[in-house]
């Protein structure tokens, strides 16, 4: 599930939650365990972080599975490090999740611009996606879970999305961490030729998600 808007071509306009080639996590996959700490996670167990211009390379290989598996997004162009690197705005938080701190970047998760209007500032689209060989091991979780808290921390009130109906294992694991379904958006694109719907979900994040 991924539809993201994009600062400079964010991970598409077809929010790819943990989809595309990232097919998130299944509901039910181990958590995260956040943790305070210049890093989230236990040894053993995946490790978010924010993203660094480095790891532009890595979130392109991941993003690019995505784009083959034909699952996630409505992008058919790859993307190269230098493509992603456009997203680091100052703005807009992006995190990574390796398997333990340190190593190699198995995950991503991204905000962009919802709208220019003023209103709007406040509310981001997001993606997620996992590496196709760290998927059903709670990364996309724990790269939700990281945006969460970076986005509210960036002063956001709801993170918005797109997901294409089949893609189930994003869907659940956008419901396991506070997401709702706001409708669907009947034939919102063509993939390869065929109509595909996509899902609108939504979660209020910072003050938006505190009692009046």
């Amino acid at each position: 599930m991924t539809q993201g808007a994009v600062p400079a071509p964010l991970p598409g306009p077809d929010m790819d939650p943990g989809a595309g080639g990232a097919a998130g996590d299944p509901a039910g996959g181990p958590g995260g365990d956040v943790v305070e700490g210049p890093w989230h996670g236990h040894r053993g167990q995946p490790a978010s972080r924010l993203a660094r211009a480095e790891d532009a390379a890595a979130i392109s290989a991941i993003y690019n599975q995505g784009i083959e598996d034909r699952t996630a997004t409505f992008e058919t162009d790859f993307r190269s490090a230098g493509d992603v690197s456009l997203w680091f705005d100052a703005s807009h938080p992006i995190v990574v999740v390796e398997d333990d701190p340190g190593g190699p970047v198995v995950g991503f998760a991204s905000t962009s611009t919802y709208r220019p209007r003023r209103a709007y500032a406040g509310i981001a689209e997001f993606s997620v996606y996992v590496a196709r060989g760290s998927r059903r091991h709670g990364v996309g979780k724990a790269a939700m879970l990281a945006l969460i808290d970076a986005a509210s921390a960036a002063g956001f009130w709801k993170l918005v999305s797109r997901v294409m109906v089949s893609n189930s294992a994003s869907r659940g694991l956008l419901r396991s961490v506070g997401f709702r379904e706001v409708g669907i958006y009947q034939r919102h694109a063509r993939l390869d030729g065929e109509w595909r719907d996509v899902v609108i979900v939504e979660r209020l994040i910072g003050g938006a998600a505190e009692p009046d």
